[in-house]
Order: C-alpha cells, then structure tokens, then sequence
C-alpha cells in the first residue's frame, strides 16, 4: 500500500475538485515510491504516539528526513536530522558553569534541524539540559521560542519543557544557543488527560498584559516551521486572522490563483466576520503548530509539548494541524469536558486548517497546493 498524505476534510469532496484531488494523490504516490527507502531507514528514529494514523506517520516521517526541501529563493528549506554532541568549550557549558552547574557529560540528542543542531548536557546534580544551535543570532532564532515556551509554562497546565537561558555565543564566532530542560521520554499518557490539560491551557488567563485586556497577538514575531509569523496585536480576530495569517500566507504564496481565491473569500465572508458571528472570541494561549512531532509521553505519565510557534488567539485555532496530530476520540472527550463545541466550528476548522496548509505550500509545494486551494473553496459554500 503506497502511504498519501494528502487528506481534505469531508465536508471539501465535491465531484468539481476530483481532478485536483486526483492529481494531488498521483504527485504524493510518485514522491512516496521515490523516497521511500530514505523514509523507512528513519522510521526507527521518529517518535510517533500509540494509535496514529498512517497520514501522521508519514508525515512524522518526511518531516524527520527532509524528503520535501524545498529551495526556492523566497522560501526556507527545512529539513529534519540528527543532532551532536555539545563539547566542553561549547557557551552553553560555559554558562551553566557559571550558574553553578558541573558538566560532566555530553551527547548527541535524536532530533534536529537544516537550521539547529541539537545536543545533550548532563550536570553532576543529576540534570539534564537540551541545548539547540544555530549560526544565526539568537534575537532572530531563539527568542521568540524561549519567550513563547516560557508564557506556555506560566500557565502550569500542560507539561512544557524549562526554559533557563539563551543568547549569542561568546567565543568569537557567529551564532547562538538556547539551554532547556531536558524531558525523559517514554512513558504512557492518557489522551484524555492531555485532553483536559490542553482545555485548561486555553482556559488559563493569559500572563501578558495586552492579552488580558483582550488583544491577539504576541509581544513578538516568530516563526512557523521556517515560515516567519507575524504576530503584532489586534483587537479584532477575524480580522488578525485575516491579516496576520491566511493573508500572509497568501501573499508569501506570490499565486495568482490563490490570491484571486482568497480575494473571494474576504468578500462573500466580510473579512472573515460572518464566520464568528454568534460566538465570543478571547485570547488563550496557544501552543501554535500541534502536530503528532511537538508532543510526545514522559516517563511519569505525562504529556509534554515543544517546538512551539506561540501566540494568543481563538482557542479553536490551534486544532490548525489536527489533520497530522493522531488526537483521537478520548482526548476529544477530555477537552470537550472543559471546553464545549462552539457553533459553527466545522467550519472554522476548515479556515484554521487551510493557514497550515498554505504554510506547508509555501515551505514544502507539492500536493499541499490543492489541499490550501480545496479548503479556501469549501469556505465559499
């Protein structure tokens, strides 16, 4: 059986996208038998829950491996690998030295990026800290991780890793690092618990000011994958996610037809608005880009979720990427018992769903095209 990745909600299969739809499968069979050894070597190395679907595990899978690269000029390149080992000269270790920590061991850490390379640090005391590099400064690469893994560990719901410090190297050369808690993975959770933390981590008052009184945003820019996200603060949602999201997208796409597609959903949906007609919006902390990849068991039970893409937003908005999240019935029902569907929520899955696929176009292309195009349709019924 040849995997697809291509998977457009229920409500889009209308007999006038069949062609697109067809020709989507077509292109991912033809990707899928020609990488497929690379994908198969890394399956080994890719962490993926109990339960998930074959849609999450290939993508788990070319997510780790890079199959998809993508190198035009005005789009990064992203690509999953391996991580080092963190030597002793490294400023992390320095840093820590200084902070009162006794390194005594390094190594290599199962996960990286085309952008970071990753590794582990063990101290005397018996911590463990996971550290990430990169050439570029750290204003540009890790402050905006570091800030948003820290307002999602303020809210003491979800297990979120500790963030302790991040900054520019001081050894003379370029780049810069940040130094997190280490998780133990391994363990077995319940998805009905996660569930319940994931509800309570959208029911927790946010610890940003502007936020509180009602705002959407985040005090900075940050990044979706390799796509930059801008988060300056709105008032209005629709008109956030209008702008700051699907618009940006769009506009990143440089696609006529897309352009010309979403043009006329603005219109005939007056800038989003009629989509939350009847429903109250206010800002929750949301994790961002929650896909089966950013969340994984610890050994005392309990989830964790990392590699965020943060900001304050319409709760709803973070099930974006619950086409690939492997979520299933009994974390449903443990959100849904905190957090009721609002009316008019399949429909809006359909707009939070489609950023995602934009956003995998503009990093990936290939069949998330006619995935981002069918989903932006299916707005106009």
């Amino acid at each position: 059986a040849i995997p697809i990745s291509l998977r457009v909600m229920a409500i889009t299969w209308y007999p006038r996208r069949l062609f697109l739809l067809l020709l989507g499968s077509l292109l991912c069979a033809f990707l899928t038998n020609a990488v497929q050894p690379r994908i198969i070597r890394a399956a080994a190395d890719v962490k993926i829950p109990r339960g998930s679907s074959r849609a999450a595990v290939w993508m788990a899978m070319v997510r780790k491996t890079g199959t998809f690269k993508h190198n035009r000029k005005t789009r990064a390149g992203v690509m999953m690998g391996g991580g080092g080992a963190v030597g002793g000269g490294d400023p992390a270790v320095k840093w820590l030295t200084d902070n009162g920590f006794e390194i005594i061991g390094s190594g290599s850490a199962a996960s990286g990026s085309g952008w970071a390379t990753t590794g582990k640090l063990q101290a005397k005391s018996g911590e463990e800290f996971f550290v990430k590099q990169a050439p570029k400064p750290a204003e540009s690469m890790f402050k905006g991780e570091a800030i948003g893994l820290r307002a999602l560990y303020d809210t003491s719901t979800v297990r979120i890793p500790k963030v302790y410090h991040y900054g520019d190297r001081t050894d003379g050369r370029d780049g810069s690092y940040i130094i997190m808690e280490s998780l133990q993975m391994g363990g077995r959770s319940s998805m009905y618990d996660f569930g319940v933390d994931m509800a309570k981590l959208h029911l927790a008052t946010p610890t940003v000011k502007e936020a509180k009184e009602g705002m959407f945003g985040f005090p900075l820019d940050n990044t979706i994958g390799a796509t930059p996200q801008p988060n300056g603060w709105m008032d209005d949602w629709a008109e956030f996610f209008r702008v700051r999201r699907i618009g940006h997208q769009v506009k990143l796409s440089r696609d006529k037809k897309l352009r010309d597609l979403w043009e006329q959903v603005e219109k005939e949906t007056d800038g989003l608005k009629s989509l939350f007609k009847d429903i109250e919006v206010k800002p929750s902390t949301l994790h961002g880009d929650l896909w089966s990849g950013n969340y994984a068991s610890t050994k005392d039970g309990q989830m964790a979720i990392f590699d965020p893409a943060v900001y304050y937003g319409h709760h709803e908005a973070e099930w974006g990427m619950s086409w690939c999240a492997s979520f299933g019935s009994e974390f449903w029902k443990g959100y849904r018992s905190l957090i009721p569907e609002d009316p008019g929520f399949r429909k809006r899955a359909i707009l939070y769903e489609a950023y995602h696929k934009l956003n995998h176009y503009n990093l990936f292309g290939g069949g998330y095209y006619y995935d981002a195009y069918s989903l932006l349709e299916a707005l106009l019924d």
